[in-house]
């Protein structure tokens, strides 16, 4: 790499921890939580069932794709609506969910990589999902959290990749971005004129012929020593 890297930008889901035993968790939960507060819904629903309506409601509000918070409260109230329980009741639905969402299991090198990393560049998270990395506890390492839903467009527009360099105050060629997704991530950030690095976990074979990634690693754990190695002294953080 030509340019020093000044910041670095990371995904969450699937990038920091894995996704899918969160989202079943967060299901399982609010499945509880209807048990107890509005058992109507579970007469008409099961866990299946209500993820296809949240699936629905997500293909009925394309306009909100940025924006999976709002995708789920409309689904919310949509079961609470059909089983003549207490619409009120959504915004209590949603917070177990959202409890449970932000209830995550790192993968075994995202703690110590990201404090490494954070001692060398300044970190910011830059997400299409909701997770709250407050709630979480790895805030204090993060700059900033920059979600889809708050910027108002999710990646791989440029413009979020964008956003997160003038708050960072870096050129986009100055900013490494780190996820697992190919499309959002790796050439989402390649059409925004940033650095990338594809977080291969699985060891994947890459899907395309060009463009591909600036770097390719299996752990988070591999960029904190590429960094290590890679870093200019002057490039350091105080």
């Amino acid at each position: 790499m030509p340019a020093p890297i000044r910041a670095i930008t990371l995904d969450l889901d699937d990038t920091l921890w894995p996704i899918a035993p969160v989202i079943a968790r967060a299901e399982r939960a609010l499945h509880d939580w209807f048990a107890r507060r509005a058992p109507g819904v579970l007469e008409r629903h099961t866990i299946e069932s209500m993820r296809a309506l949240r699936d629905a409601v997500a293909a009925e509000f394309p306009e909100l794709s940025h924006d999976y918070t709002a995708q789920r409260r409309i689904a919310l109230e949509r079961l609470l609506r059909e089983a003549d329980e207490d619409v009120a009741l959504v915004e209590e639905a949603f917070e177990t969910f959202f409890a449970a969402r932000c209830e995550v299991e790192h993968y075994e090198d995202t703690v110590e990589a990201l404090e490494r990393l954070s001692a060398r560049v300044p970190l910011a998270a830059l997400s299409n999902g909701n997770a709250c990395l407050t709630r979480i506890g790895l805030m204090p390492l993060f700059r900033f959290q920059l979600g889809a839903r708050e910027h108002g467009r999710a990646k791989p527009d440029a413009s979020i990749f964008h956003a997160a360099c003038a708050r960072l105050d870096c050129a986009p060629h100055e900013v490494l971005h780190v996820g697992d997704d190919v499309e959002m991530d790796v050439l989402g950030a390649h059409r925004a004129g940033l650095r990338s690095v594809w977080l291969n976990r699985e060891r994947r074979a890459w899907p395309h012929e060009q463009p591909r990634p600036d770097l390719e690693f299996h752990s988070l754990a591999a960029l904190a020593d590429w960094l290590d190695a890679h870093l200019l002294p002057h490039a350091k953080t105080a």
